[in-house]
């Protein structure tokens, strides 16, 4: 088990939709079922909260369809009993109203709110997207990207979080950072390509990274469970883990095998339509109980 992940910040999906294409997955021409979403989205909830896990609900601004995925707004922490997070920074104009939105929250529930370039982000004019210039100032980060693991927070960058951007991330944390590069353009966030299980146990996928990073980041997990390409493109790493019980999407019987050899349960959701925006699980939460000495 690991110690984290008791309690999650989760967006409701009632803006849920594709406006745009950011990703290889997005596409407004095959659009989300706005019922469904709520159904798959509210049956997450209760599995998360059947399983021991406090889940906080978030109602998203209008103008922020992708909001619905948590995980990539900000990184949250605790430390001697103080809250913490560091907001994102994203690379896509389209996401950016998300940020202040979810500030507000963290603010208003006891959490001293950081930003990348040292200030919030003011709208310029009434665009969305158009925030400045303090924000324009900062290295792209985007918390997806980031997870704490077997005492150091490990940081991809590539696709949506900059190589620029560690040195501050761990500024801010104050803790030590190991970057890893991702270069697979369909697993654009760590949560697609890695997935802490317990202590020393991980799921990885070596196809999301260069050579030399990957393999630094394989030596960090004492007991890793490698996940193939095709199995991380089916979502099989964007897993949460409340206690002893993984939730995700359908697992195949060999990664099931490996993960109850570590003595762990499975507990199945459906939430493929989220998958159409590439996102699962993982990226539907975002873990507030990390705990940094």
């Amino acid at each position: 088990m690991v110690s984290w992940g008791h309690r999650y910040l989760t967006v409701r999906p009632d803006e849920f939709r594709i406006d745009y294409t950011i990703n290889p997955y997005m596409d407004p021409a095959v659009p989300p079922d706005p019922v469904r979403s709520a159904e798959q989205w509210q049956a997450m909830v209760s599995t998360l909260r059947d399983v021991g896990a406090e889940v906080e609900e978030l109602a998203p601004p209008a103008d922020c369809p992708d909001m619905v995925y948590a995980m990539n707004l900000g990184q949250a922490w605790i430390r001697d009993d103080e809250r913490h997070v560091l907001m994102s920074h994203m690379r896509f104009s389209q996401r950016r109203a998300e940020t202040p939105a979810a500030a507000q929250w963290f603010a208003d529930h006891g959490f001293t709110v950081h930003w990348l370039a040292g200030e919030e982000p003011r709208r310029v004019g009434g665009e969305l997207g158009q925030w400045g210039p303090a924000d324009l100032s900062a290295p792209c980060f985007e918390s997806g990207d980031a997870f704490w693991f077997s005492g150091r927070l490990i940081v991809a960058y590539g696709p949506r979080t900059d190589h620029a951007a560690l040195e501050r991330i761990s500024e801010v944390m104050g803790v030590d950072v190991l970057g890893v590069h991702t270069t697979h353009p369909a697993m654009f966030h760590l949560d697609l390509s890695f997935c802490p299980l317990t202590e020393t146990a991980a799921l990885v996928c070596p196809g999301a990274f260069d050579d030399k990073t990957g393999k630094d980041l394989w030596k960090h997990v004492p007991d890793p469970i490698e996940v193939s390409v095709d199995q991380a493109l089916a979502f099989a790493a964007n897993a949460v883990v409340v206690g002893d019980t993984v939730v995700g999407v359908g697992l195949d019987p060999t990664l099931v095998r490996q993960i109850e050899q570590r003595g762990l349960r499975i507990r199945t959701v459906d939430v493929d339509q989220f998958h159409l925006s590439g996102g699962s699980v993982r990226c539907l939460t975002n873990p507030l109980d990390i705990v940094l000495s």
